[in-house]
């Protein structure tokens, strides 16, 4: 793998999308099943344009990547039809084989949260189909841009949402 100098590597990733008819319910909402596919759509993207990370092109080269091992999803406020959104993630911690992501949806001022999504990958050996421990070069990354959250609990972080107003 080889990605950017490490020092450069920002800790929260943000990027923008619209969201789209075809992921929308009959009141124009994005429906909740879409806000799994944005969430997952942003971060592939960010790793790929912050870290220089492929994930498929991992799994194609060596075999490896990272799959869902468990998602909690809040929503919060709605997000509309053809609305601009700004999607937030950051890795909250790591461990040998698996990480924690934080994944938020706001609107574009970044003044409300409409989601936020704790997700749990696990490092997994698509050849051999179990766990695969992180290298070296992972850790050290992960190192670098874990950004923890002071609560200890989704539902803690959750409730932080909806009581701040945001800057």
């Amino acid at each position: 793998m080889s990605y950017k100098n490490i020092s450069d590597f920002k800790r929260v990733l943000e990027s923008k999308t619209k969201v789209r008819f075809q992921d929308c319910d009959p009141f124009n909402h994005l429906n909740n099943a879409a806000y799994l596919n944005y969430f997952i759509n942003a971060r592939e993207d960010q790793l790929m344009d912050n870290y220089g990370i492929d994930i498929y092109k991992m799994a194609r080269k060596e075999g490896r990547s990272w799959v869902v091992g468990s998602n909690q999803i809040a929503y919060l406020k709605p997000a509309f039809l053809m609305e601009d959104v700004v999607i937030q993630t950051q890795l909250l911690h790591f461990g040998d084989s698996h990480i924690a992501v934080e994944l938020r949806m706001l609107n574009t001022a970044k003044t409300e949260v409409k989601s936020v999504m704790w997700s749990t990958f696990v490092h997994f050996n698509l050849l051999h189909q179990k766990r695969e421990i992180h290298s070296e070069e992972f850790m050290k990354l992960f190192h670098k841009v874990a950004n923890p959250v002071e609560e200890k609990s989704f539902e803690e972080r959750v409730v932080t949402f909806k009581k701040q107003k945001l800057s």
